[in-house]
């Protein structure tokens, strides 16, 4: 009975520490968004930063349009997910001194902000959305 019960112990105490290390890692890496660069905004500055300069640039089906590229992220991470990619909006937005929001400058800053492992579930949204990938061959390749 005590070998089993002693078996039980270790098991919850490595399930738990490999759970405190996978939430540690996420919070970890927050952390690191949070701290200041050289220019003394984090990278999270920046982000809301430009979706508070944009957020008048953005129409209702643009931003239904946003959250349908994003929907094959896990819900868990979809708002980060979606403050990234809107914040690089509207950093191209800004950049370009756009008036209005438009599906190509909605579709570049998707593509910058999402990482390179998943562009095979960007490309494969953007098929699903009937959308000419020719014009951001050359951004998928970065």
């Amino acid at each position: 009975m005590t070998l089993g019960f002693s078996l039980f112990i270790v098991g919850w105490v490595v399930i738990m520490i490999g759970l405190m290390g996978i939430g540690g890692f996420f919070m970890f890496r927050k952390f690191l968004k949070r701290m200041p660069k050289e220019d003394g905004k984090s990278t999270i500055d920046w982000e809301e930063y430009y979706i508070e300069h944009t957020k008048h640039m953005w129409s209702e089906d643009q931003k239904v349009f946003l959250e349908e590229l994003t929907s094959p992220v896990p819900e868990l991470f979809r708002d980060v997910a979606q403050q990234r990619i809107a914040g690089e909006i509207g950093r191209i937005a800004l950049d370009r001194r756009l008036r209005q929001m438009t599906q190509d400058t909605i579709i570049e800053g998707y593509i910058r902000a999402t990482p390179k492992r998943d562009h095979k579930f960007l490309i494969r949204k953007l098929e699903e959305k009937k959308i000419d990938m020719g014009p951001y061959e050359e951004l998928l390749e970065i």
